[in-house]
């Protein structure tokens, strides 16, 4: 598959995200997206579901090195010696002894970023993360996630699809040399229900969800993670690279982002967003 670079991070350009998915379900869907091939899994210390995900590679027979795990810490563990006491706790669920990419899952503006950045950094320096970043981190928040960085940040996961343009975070990113991770990236399912993307699937034979997934992963820096529940649309969407986009359709896809198109919100967590 092709991998997106972070960095340094070869981040699988499609993934497979677990959010919502709890206990046997979570098991047996990360099981049944290793099969399908996909390589990248995306979990979290919110979702609940870190061991069922570490039982599910284990039971897959894959070596670890043809594995790209992603996990992210909860605002609520960002203090100093806090933040890195979660992450043992990541690595004992997923029985792993690193993972991939880890990142702060939301900004917290109760902790101040340097003693955050300073603990992540040191979970780096344990070998605890091949690599770490950022997520839901407005672009100016980036940047001065980067100063105060001395490993580089591999990666911002942020909110993307066809309804939202993330243009300023997107150019932020690329600047940096960072890749965009986009969740949501089918809308809640949205993406189903418009025209302009069924139109445009009709063309190439493919479905809506398909053609968002395509254009996501076909700009540079961008990787996509879905979720599903479903092994027969984990499967759909994994068929994505057996066709390409026009230019014109890209822009036509494009057009379709507008400011009201986010969906995504989590309380007190939530930043000023970049324009967009």
């Amino acid at each position: 598959m092709h991998k997106v670079n972070g960095n340094g991070a070869p981040i699988p350009a499609l993934g497979f995200g677990t959010w919502e998915l709890r206990d046997a379900q979570a098991r047996h869907m990360v099981e049944a997206a290793l099969e399908i091939g996909y390589r990248h899994i995306d979990t979290a210390q919110m979702y609940g579901n870190e061991a069922e995900v570490g039982a599910a590679l284990r039971a897959s027979g894959l070596k670890r090195d043809e594995l790209f795990v992603t996990t992210k810490i909860w605002p609520d563990r960002f203090r100093s010696g806090d933040l890195q006491r979660s992450v043992v706790e990541s690595l004992e669920k997923l029985q792993l002894d690193a993972v991939d990419l880890l990142l702060l899952h939301w900004p917290n503006p109760d902790v101040p970023l340097p003693e955050t950045m300073v603990a992540l950094n040191d979970c780096a320096e344990r070998g605890w993360a091949r690599h770490i970043g950022v997520s839901n981190f407005t672009a100016a928040m980036l940047v001065e996630a980067m100063r105060l960085s001395s490993h580089p940040l591999a990666t911002n996961q942020v909110e993307y699809h066809p309804f939202l343009s993330q243009r300023t975070v997107l150019e932020a990113c690329r600047t940096n040399g960072m890749a965009l991770t986009a969740y949501c990236p089918l809308a809640r399912g949205r993406v189903f229900e418009d025209p302009t993307l069924a139109r445009i699937a009709q063309r190439h034979g493919k479905t809506a969800g398909q053609v968002a997934l395509r254009w996501l992963v076909q700009q540079e820096g961008v990787v996509a993670i879905p979720r599903s529940s479903r092994v027969e649309h984990a499967r759909a969407n994994f068929q994505i690279f057996d066709f390409s986009l026009s230019e014109p359709e890209m822009v036509e896809i494009a057009a379709l982002g507008k400011p009201e198109g986010r969906i995504v919100a989590v309380g007190g967590s939530v930043p000023a967003w970049d324009p967009t």
